[in-house]
């Protein structure tokens, strides 16, 4: 029997191409978009924000788990709250893509309304990219930002006697991960329009959002050091006070409702999996779980007096000085107990 579904197969690189490009947002600074050998785009700071990320098939994401829309819109997340935390505003994504020759053309038309539905709303623009074939799926995507007059915020530049304030959500895209490896939910309850308990985690993980907008607010309002929460609070944590040579110390009283709003997922999951202590497996969640991309960001006590920006909470402070070889992270002024966060190339 003839299979009716398209496959990337069945057409060539320009028809492929000529059903992607009217997907893509265009943006307001794009002057050249998708067609030519190159794209123009127009920084108006006179500088510009580059960051790069990739996901690779089976390692990031799986096709059974994940529509093209899903991997689309979770590529773009990524690197949006990346150009976030340097203070600026996202304006153009680059886009390569590798697809096996059997891969539905619908799967790849999805990926590009991912792309828009994340990128689009940011006010940046889809402008070009690359495609290929090979064996399994890998995104990779460059995007840009405009700093608009503004000092880039680093991850250097914490000091003792400042806040550690968190925009975004904690340990969300975790517990959906976790959700679905266990086969305690299915990708359907993290779909658009679907509801139940699962729901948020599961969609937290397909289609993770990141508060783009607070990246420039703290910017503005004279945040010292900033970055991604993309690898685990604990380790993206430990990486902002290396860079900026203090201990931050984590309080665990402020991470109480993050942590309180997943056992009901850990409580799931202990009953599909009886190894699983639950409310444990909640703590981790919040405190290595990665991928929800939300913004982690030191404050001054000035700031802190003042208010800090919309979206805002506080969750720590930072401390001391560190010692070349301490602790660079404290959980209420201990060591914590549970392991940091995502590694690419360690268990």
């Amino acid at each position: 029997m003839t299979d009716p579904t398209p496959r990337v197969r069945d057409l060539d690189e320009s028809e492929l191409l000529r059903r992607i490009f009217p997907l893509l947002p265009a943006g307001d600074l794009t002057d050249v978009g998708p067609g030519d050998d190159a794209a123009v785009v127009r920084a108006p700071d006179g500088r510009y924000v580059v960051t790069t990320d990739v996901l690779v098939e089976d390692h990031h994401f799986r096709r059974a788990w994940s529509t093209g829309y899903d991997v689309g819109h979770r590529a773009a997340v990524q690197n949006l709250a990346d150009v976030a935390a340097m203070g600026a505003r996202p304006t153009g994504l680059v886009v390569s893509l590798v697809v096996p020759a059997d891969l539905e053309v619908d799967w790849v038309t999805g990926l590009a309304r991912g792309l828009a539905a994340a990128a689009a709303p940011a006010g940046a623009a889809v402008v070009g990219g690359d495609l290929s074939g090979g064996e399994r799926v890998v995104v990779a995507v460059t995007a840009h930002g405009d700093l608009a007059g503004r000092a880039p915020v680093l991850r250097s530049g914490a000091r003792p006697g400042d806040v550690l304030a968190v925009a975004g959500s904690l340990g969300v895209s975790a517990a959906g991960l976790d959700l679905l490896s266990h086969g305690a939910a299915e990708p359907a309850a993290g779909a658009p329009g679907a509801s139940g308990p699962w729901h948020p985690f599961v969609a937290g993980y397909l289609r993770p959002t990141s508060p783009l907008s607070a990246g420039p607010a703290a910017a503005d309002a004279g945040a010292t050091a900033m970055l991604d929460v993309s690898d685990g609070l604990l380790r993206d944590a430990g990486r902002l006070a290396r860079s900026s040579g203090v201990v931050v110390d984590l309080a665990g009283g402020a991470l109480a409702w993050d942590v309180t709003r997943l056992v009901p997922a850990a409580v799931e999951l202990a009953l599909v999996d009886d190894s699983v202590d639950g409310p444990r497996r909640a703590q981790d969640w919040v405190l290595s779980g990665g991928e929800d991309h939300g913004l982690l960001a030191t404050f001054g006590p000035e700031t802190a007096d003042r208010g800090l920006p919309d979206g805002f909470r506080v969750i720590g402070d930072v401390v001391a000085t560190s010692a070349d070889r301490g602790p660079a992270v404290l959980l209420d002024g201990r060591l914590p107990d549970t392991t940091p966060g995502w590694d690419h190339f360690r268990p």
